[in-house]
């Protein structure tokens, strides 16, 4: 008999931990795991006697890993991954599909990578794309997906990381709203992210040109934001990242003559305990030549803005 089965109640027992250890929630847990939270609760309790020690502490604040939960969770967690791997292996052998999960936001997926879809595809023919859209900001975590786009500041020590751009922004508008807003000199409509409005207080500001009388809209989505600006409905504010494939076709125009650079940096993100397989590198790259080639195609279009210096030089 393998020793793990005597030192288990149940190999059951091992799932519900994940989970809960995971979620940090009985709740959560339950949901997921499609039991209720008092079988949850029941399954933590007969792990914790079997082994004679406290993995979780509870408290009318929530719960947290003791010392000894979190050594287990790392260990549990990890040989799960790498069940997944070897599954997954197994399953892409005998099909001859491998499968990519990618979390991204879903302004990115509508205005950058959907236009260019067909693109993808023909460079991986025998790829299954999953996405995880994340439609307000780009944060979470990526353990359920092969590679996710984030927004970070510094070193992850939990995850490893291909840097994409720095986070840049400038307002942008349609050409057809540009000409006649310089006709007519009328009021300006601002489309905002809601979450993202004091950033137009904070330093991104479109400039004297657009002074004077404004109106707003304001969405939660940042995919309608722009699709409001591709429309002639006013100014966004657009991450470099999301628009570019827009300034490089003429679609979006700057709305005025400068770029915003923030401290943070937008990379392509994976576990570090998730082994990157060939086709995912491959996908992280494919996405990166083609980031580098939009912002190289807009620097020409608007060598004023010095947008390439922006995005790709480190402070």
């Amino acid at each position: 008999m393998n020793p793990l089965r005597r030192m288990l109640p149940s190999n059951h027992a091992l799932f519900v931990f994940e989970a809960v250890a995971r979620n940090m929630s009985f709740t959560r847990a339950a949901a997921e795991l499609n039991v209720t939270q008092p079988a949850v609760s029941k399954a933590m309790a007969q792990l914790e006697r079997h082994i004679g020690v406290r993995l979780i502490d509870r408290s009318g604040d929530g719960i947290a890993l003791t010392e000894d939960g979190t050594i287990l969770y790392r260990r549990v967690a990890d040989g799960f991954r790498g069940i997944e791997a070897a599954l997954r292996e197994i399953d892409i052998r005998r099909t001859g599909i491998d499968t990519v999960t990618l979390s991204l936001s879903s302004a990115f997926t509508t205005h950058w990578l959907m236009p260019r879809i067909n693109t993808l595809q023909e460079a991986f023919p025998s790829v299954d794309f999953r996405f995880q859209l994340i439609p307000g900001a780009l944060a979470g975590p990526v353990d359920a997906v092969d590679l996710g786009m984030r927004f970070v500041e510094g070193p992850d020590l939990d995850h490893e990381a291909l840097f994409l751009m720095n986070e840049v922004m400038l307002p942008v508008c349609s050409p057809a709203y540009l000409a006649e807003r310089d006709a007519e000199g009328s009021r300006t409509t601002f489309v905002n992210l809601t979450a993202s409005s004091p950033m137009w207080i904070g330093g991104v500001d479109p400039g004297p040109d657009w002074n004077g009388s404004r109106a707003s809209l304001n969405f939660s989505d940042y995919a309608v934001v722009l699709q409001a600006a591709l429309l002639g409905q006013g100014v966004a504010l657009g991450w470099v990242s999301v628009v570019s494939h827009w300034l490089s076709t003429g679609d979006l125009v700057p709305a005025a003559g400068r770029v915003t650079r923030t401290a943070r940096m937008c990379q392509l993100i994976h576990l570090r305990s998730r082994p990157l397989r060939r086709s995912v590198a491959a996908v992280r790259d494919w996405i990166v030549a083609e980031m580098r080639a939009d912002v190289a195609k807009v620097d020409r279009l608007y060598p004023e803005l010095g947008l390439g210096r922006a995005c790709f030089d480190t402070l």
